[in-house]
């Protein structure tokens, strides 16, 4: 009997899970955005995957190792434990193109999602991509993906639109794109 493909919520880590303060590679350099926590429990509950898909060229650059990103994703992880919610996958891109030369992982490659999605059996056609950046939603889009963009500082898109792969979806910050998604995958 073949296995049920699984919805996910793939998400950009700097400036969506967390205040982009740059190259952040220690849990004292991590602060959250507001309801981001209880946020991903909402995912989670509902049966969503959750899996954050983000460049990390600080490791191309030197300011840390992936030992160290390991780190912080473990002590992230642990933070969110007393919310209820987990991450089921933590995907990086190491590379910087000036460094490293050309990857198929750095977004606006779809590389990480789709490593992710073979790794976990997800639906792509039924998963969503959150971030803050141009580069997310254009991974989202060919991998596939449905997408909403969050206005936090630093967000490049300015409005929702359709576009020639789909619709964009511009919200204000996490805890409104989960009642977004909730009430569109409803209808």
């Amino acid at each position: 009997m073949p296995h049920k493909l699984q919805r996910a919520i793939f998400l950009d880590r700097d400036g969506t899970l967390n205040l982009d303060t740059g190259y952040a590679h220690r849990i004292e350099e991590w602060v959250w955005l507001p309801g981001v926590p209880e946020t991903l429990a909402r995912f989670r509950a509902d049966g969503w995957l959750l899996v954050v898909a983000s460049n990390q060229s600080g490791i191309a650059r030197g300011f840390f190792t992936e030992e160290d990103l390991r780190d912080l994703e473990a002590a992230v992880t642990k933070q969110l434990v007393p919310y209820g919610a987990s991450i089921h996958g933590w995907y990086h891109c190491p590379h910087l193109p000036e460094i490293t030369g050309p990857c198929d992982c750095r977004k606006p490659a779809p590389g990480l999602l789709l490593r992710a999605a073979r790794e976990h059996g997800i639906d792509m056609a039924s998963s969503w991509v959150i971030g803050d950046r141009e580069r997310d939603v254009q991974a989202g889009f060919s991998a596939g993906c449905r997408h909403a963009v969050l206005l936090n500082p630093g967000a490049k898109i300015l409005e929702s639109r359709n576009t020639e792969q789909g619709s964009l979806f511009v919200l204000q910050d996490l805890p409104t794109a989960c009642s977004f998604i909730k009430k569109t995958v409803a209808n």
